[in-house]
């Protein structure tokens, strides 16, 4: 009997530390998952505008084919990846996030040049057409995932500086709790953004009361306005947040002159403006870390669509 009680104290008490070590871990995570939270803004502003243009029935779908592969992007690839960078190679852990961050300036040059020349953006309607419904679905749920991987990147990169040293069980587990709940938190904003509009028409036509016909009638208004709003800060967040993991890696690499030169200019903007100094200088330094990535977004564009892809047709017309 005394055997079976000690065996029970030794299980309560290996029960207590596996209760505090879930503590502790969602506790880390959650620190660590906020300081990555204007990525996960980011993130969300980006993800809609993959799933415009798509028939209703369609939207939850291509939304749940995105998040599964944000998943696997950060549980699959991104968490051993970031911790055995961060093990054996912390060094290479700025130049590979700088090659995604360039990608991000590439793609949100792309989106402002559709906008200042629009021949070319129709030349790309027209053959988007022609593509049947599942092809323009499978390439825009890829396009949606390749960028989710970049901002999924920066977001466990992010968390993981964040993590105090737990030892490489317990930090495993924290990234995998903040790579899920910020998923979960991410593509359900998404989801809820993209049938807003269903639920508008739905209060418009089922609401008993006229305030809700009202109410419903004003959100399925006012969401193509608020889609439109919601993609070009999707754009400007690519801009944004490229050009600040440019800025970061550069000075992570020696050269501080970009970040230093761009904190000089908000610090200075922001002490006139009182008790909104603290909102001002983050301003200016996104807009200054934004106009850097559209920049060399620009320059990139040029190279591929002038160098790069000419030079493709020529080697397919050759072979």
């Amino acid at each position: 009997m005394s055997g079976l009680l000690a065996l029970l104290d030794d299980v309560a008490a290996i029960a207590k530390v596996a209760a505090a070590s879930v503590d502790d871990v969602i506790t880390h995570a959650s620190k660590a998952g906020a300081k990555a939270a204007g990525a996960v803004i980011d993130d969300a502003a980006v993800t809609p505008k993959y799933v415009h243009g798509f028939s209703a029935e369609r939207e939850l779908p291509i939304v749940w084919r995105i998040a599964r592969g944000s998943l696997f992007n950060k549980l699959v690839i991104l968490l051993p990846a970031a911790l055995l960078l961060s093990a054996f190679a912390p060094w290479a852990i700025p130049p590979l996030l700088m090659l995604g961050g360039a990608y991000l300036c590439f793609e949100g040059a792309e989106k402002v040049w559709q906008v200042v020349n629009p021949a070319d953006h129709r030349e790309k309607d027209l053959f988007k057409e022609k593509l049947s419904d599942a092809h323009l679905e499978e390439k825009k749920v890829k396009g949606a995932i390749k960028t989710d991987f970049i901002l999924s990147a920066e977001i466990m990169t992010i968390a993981l500086s964040a993590l105090p040293e737990l030892g490489f069980w317990m930090e495993l587990a924290a990234l995998a709790v903040i790579a899920v709940g910020i998923t979960a938190m991410v593509y359900g904003s998404v989801a809820l953004i993209v049938k807003a509009d269903d639920f508008g028409l739905f209060l418009a036509r089922a609401g008993r009361l006229s305030v809700t016909r009202r109410t419903g009638e004003l959100i399925v208004r006012g969401m193509p306005a608020f889609m439109k709003l919601l993609m070009t800060v999707g754009t400007a967040a690519m801009l944004w947040v490229g050009g600040s993991i440019i800025v970061h890696g550069l000075t992570q690499m020696g050269w501080a002159g970009p970040e230093h030169w761009i904190e000089g200019v908000a610090t200075s903007i922001g002490q006139g403006a009182g008790e909104w100094a603290g909102a001002v200088e983050w301003t200016v330094t996104a807009v200054l870390d934004g106009i850097l990535g559209l920049a060399l977004g620009a320059v990139i564009l040029a190279v591929m669509t002038k160098i790069v892809a000419p030079f493709t047709r020529k080697s397919e017309s050759g072979a």
